[in-house]
């Protein structure tokens, strides 16, 4: 089987829709399969799509979405793991271009083009992130590419060690941070994805948001390849060496805040390696300057 998808609910009324835009692909070349997972803690109103046989069912009983969708994930039965929130779409044509773009690439990361939308469905903005190969460097930096957007090969989900069910934000970003330590990437332009921006509904911690994510970094950081990862995909790059040199200086105020005397001197350390070789060079000086940017709002819901 291709693809297996992934559908937490918190009992939302855009979840049809959700589940609609992937049946709905057109697609024929390769198998797939829906999960819906209900983490509502009631049973889900009967709709149509119940009764599709690319539909399975599964009830969590209000676990949270880390749980839910790892709970999905070991029932899946496709290669690549596709992880959709109940108030977004795939958009038309995705599966198959996933699909195309599987075929030409042993990268077990994929992604592509995707649009965020208000609560009326009117687009506000559209990325085509032109990140390929590893981009470690650039997710420990501050930047990220939506779930929503991306298909996991199942072998990396679960060698990076799946969703961590203690964090209750910033979820993505940490498990993608972990998988991109493991593999390499490959994007296309297509539009694969709407996802909704706001916070109605949302099951986030939002005031434990930026604190979730300073663990998924250190996390990140902790991988035991985690320094080499980083300075291969940051070879070259003169800014993004800086950038991420200034995680690394985040990163070691903030254990020097907790009393990690250990972590502190190692980061302190680690970033003065990671930035002797560019120190000459503005672009280096400019990445070290470049705060990292805030989290947004359809990257962490």
């Amino acid at each position: 089987m291709f693809c297996s998808a992934i559908i937490p609910t918190i009992g939302r009324a855009s979840l049809s829709r959700a589940v609609r835009s992937i049946l709905d692909q057109g697609f024929a070349d390769a198998d797939y399969e829906i999960i819906v997972v209900n983490d509502t803690g009631n049973p889900l109103p009967q709709m149509e799509w119940q009764h599709s046989p690319r539909v399975r069912m599964i009830v969590t009983q209000k676990r949270e979405r880390s749980v839910a969708r790892n709970t999905g994930a070991a029932v899946a039965k496709g290669r690549y793991l596709y992880f959709l929130d109940d108030d977004d779409i795939m958009l038309p044509g995705a599966l198959r271009e996933f699909w195309e773009l599987s075929q030409k690439t042993d990268a077990r990361w994929l992604f592509g083009g995707y649009q965020t939308v208000d609560n009326d469905g009117q687009i506000v903005a559209e990325f085509r992130p032109n990140l390929a190969g590893n981009i470690s460097g650039w997710l420990i930096a501050g930047e990220g590419i939506p779930l929503q957007a991306s298909l996991f090969r199942a072998d990396v989900f679960y060698e990076a060690g799946e969703f961590d069910v203690f964090l209750t934000g910033a979820q993505d970003r940490d498990l993608e941070r972990r998988i991109s330590m493991r593999c390499s990437v490959c994007n296309t332009p297509f539009w694969v994805a709407q996802i909704r921006v706001g916070r109605e509904r949302s099951s986030t911690d939002w005031s434990r948001l930026r604190e979730f994510d300073r663990w998924g970094r250190e996390k990140a950081f902790d991988q035991l390849n985690s320094f080499q990862s980083l300075w291969d995909s940051a070879q070259g790059k003169s800014h993004l060496h800086g950038r991420v040199c200034r995680a690394y200086l985040a990163s070691a105020m903030w254990n020097l805040t907790r009393k990690f005397f250990f972590k502190f001197f190692s980061r302190l350390f680690l970033c003065v390696v990671f930035g002797i070789p560019y120190i000459f060079s503005p672009a280096f000086w400019n990445g070290v300057r470049t705060r990292i940017p805030p989290l947004g709002s359809f990257e962490s819901r």
